[in-house]
């Protein structure tokens, strides 16, 4: 049907943030979506460092993205933030990257202290990449077994996943419906 993105900030494998948006991506290929994943640890010290835009590799990625209907970001939360090397990631992107498209920003982090950053870290920097941002996702980490099939322990934060999960896939039909009346 149509094409997702997985994006994982985290540098950490195995990871809660990386297997949450594994296990999203899992109910999105049940829904018949394709679902690509990319991490951070996909890319060189060398490109990330060195600011290298125009390898091979950020050029996939930048077409990967731009081609795609939905992305979802995640990231565990450092300092407050996400991932220096997501930042690092993002920074070697085009301004426009994103371009109107529906991304589901996911954090993870220690305590509730952090759930902020979600609204003032990660969303800021996908709207300034034109994103158009959902409300999000951010679970504590005793809210997940990276171990299990079912990666999020907690009946009430996995019904609201679903929901996030339910509104990303409804926003990406009528993106896709609008895109194809105006053809």
């Amino acid at each position: 049907m149509s094409e997702i993105v997985l994006l994982s900030g985290s540098p950490s494998n195995p990871s809660r943030s990386d297997r949450v948006v594994s296990y999203l991506g899992e109910l999105l290929e049940q829904e018949n979506f394709s679902v690509s994943s990319v991490s951070v640890r996909d890319f060189s010290s060398e490109e990330l460092f060195r600011g290298r835009y125009d390898s091979v590799a950020i050029q996939q990625l930048t077409a990967l993205i731009q081609n795609a209907k939905g992305v979802i970001v995640g990231s565990p939360v450092y300092k407050g933030a996400y991932s220096g090397v997501l930042k690092a990631l993002l920074d070697l992107l085009p301004q426009d990257v994103f371009q109107s498209t529906p991304v589901l920003p996911v954090m993870t982090g220690g305590g509730a202290g952090h759930l902020l950053a979600l609204e003032y870290s990660l969303k800021p920097v996908l709207a300034t990449l034109k994103a158009h941002n959902l409300k999000g996702l951010y679970f504590l980490d005793h809210q997940i077994n990276k171990y299990q099939e079912l990666p999020i322990v907690d009946e009430e934060i996995l019904l609201r996943a679903k929901k996030q999960l339910n509104y990303f896939v409804e926003m990406i039909k009528r993106d896709t419906t609008l895109t194809a009346y105006s053809s």
